[in-house]
């Protein structure tokens, strides 16, 4: 008896890693940039190297609570000294004297460290006495003194042109006094759904009928991925309608992001209409789920086709759409990150397609990694997703896998955290 071959391992079916290598040669970052106030800024990508204006610190400032004076006036005989307190140093009210021979002076966490002064002993490790201050003796001179400059000088680059600004980036920026920034414009993503089997959430469901979930996870992931997105709807299946669609989306945004239609059924028309009004690049995979996926343009529009089914949906939008938006952003691009872990339940896998099943990532008691498969993989199953967080990374030619192996996966970022 013949066996039919499995039509998943197809070599026509192009691998997902050399798809993510075509597809970023397809689009150019924009070139687009505006300025904006600091507040604005996170979430963007800088579109310029900023160097800093002053010296960080500004100024030698205290690492602790404690007392400043001169490492010289150490006694070198015993490990305390006895100095006269003259003064005080508070943040932002600096000590207005000067340093003299034996004495110290009080002095506040970040407070300047005035000239003459060297070393900072903290409160702790000293005995007041009425103004007579015991100091126990630091192990060096300098301690608990951050210098100015030390962090950076005047100057020197901070940040480079193609980062993400974050909020650790926001307090750099806020620290060397830096007001706005120029940033890369916005991406606009104009998105819908197709098919006639679906129905918004809270209304009632008709036999063959399913709510339209697609819509709601893509608009969370174009959220995480600092997009500005327009939200077009569910469009029938109906070719004129879908034309409609394009090129109200094309005319709008710089991408056009559908979900559903790009399968080979009778009434999947995204595919045809795409072919009419614009440009299709590839749309058969060898991933898991996810193997209908479209590229191409329309007008001066990116496009993209991901699977109807929910779970393709995500992991297509997670491993091909976010690298091409990131590229499209001006983002510098980041490998993602790969860890091994022991699986601890057994995989069913045919040959065929590389697999992104859902995994949940943990250390067993022994501190070391393992991964549990969330269950099912079904690409309808939504709640795999929910589940889990990171992908279990199966290769194209691997079978099944049993318990105990180690495999290789990729933990969510804050795309689908």
């Amino acid at each position: 008896m013949s066996v039919k071959a499995d039509p998943c391992s197809q070599p026509s079916l192009m691998h997902p890693d050399q798809a993510i290598s075509l597809l970023l040669e397809q689009v150019s970052p924009v070139s687009e940039t505006e300025v904006v106030l600091l507040p604005h800024a996170l979430g963007r990508v800088l579109a310029e190297d900023l160097a800093s204006c002053i010296d960080l610190p500004p100024f030698d400032n205290s690492s602790m609570d404690g007392y400043a004076f001169r490492f010289v006036d150490l006694n070198t005989q015993t490990n305390h000294t006895s100095l006269r307190l003259i003064g005080s140093s508070f943040a932002g009210h600096g000590f207005e004297g000067e340093a003299k021979p034996n004495t110290c002076i009080r002095i506040m966490t970040g407070a300047p460290v005035p000239a003459g002064y060297d070393t900072v002993q903290m409160q702790e490790e000293a005995e007041v006495e009425g103004e007579i201050i015991h100091i126990r003796h630091p192990k060096a001179q300098g301690a608990n003194v951050r210098c100015r400059g030390e962090e950076l000088t005047q100057g020197t680059k901070v940040l480079t042109a193609g980062i993400q600004i974050g909020a650790a980036e926001l307090g750099v920026l806020a620290t060397i006094g830096i007001s706005q920034v120029r940033v890369y414009r916005q991406l606009k993503v104009a998105f819908f759904s197709t098919g006639d089997e679906l129905r918004p959430v809270g209304s009632e469901l008709a036999l063959g009928q399913i709510y339209d979930s697609n819509r709601y996870s893509i608009q969370g992931l174009l959220s995480r991925a600092n997009v500005e997105w327009l939200d077009l709807g569910v469009i029938a299946d109906d070719p004129e309608a879908i034309r409609q669609a394009f090129r109200q989306a094309a005319s709008q945004a710089d991408m056009v992001l559908t979900s559903g239609g790009v399968s080979v059924g009778e009434a999947d028309f995204t595919k045809q209409i795409l072919d009419e009004e614009g440009k299709i690049t590839f749309w058969k995979l060898a991933i898991k789920p996810g193997k209908p996926f479209a590229m191409g343009k329309i007008g001066k529009a990116v496009f993209c086709g991901l699977p109807g089914n929910p779970v393709s949906s995500m992991v297509t939008f997670y491993k091909l759409v976010w690298p091409i938006l990131n590229k499209m952003q001006g983002l510098t691009p980041v490998a993602p990150l790969m860890l091994d872990a022991t699986l601890t339940t057994p995989v069913r896998k045919q040959p065929g397609r590389v697999e992104y099943q859902r995994g949940i990532l943990s250390r067993n008691t022994q501190g070391k990694l393992e991964v549990a498969i969330t269950g099912s993989q079904g690409s309808g199953m939504l709640t795999s997703m929910s589940l889990a967080n990171c992908f279990v990374l199966l290769e194209q030619f691997q079978g099944d896998t049993a318990a105990g192996t180690q495999v290789t996966v990729e933990p969510f970022n804050s795309v689908l955290c």
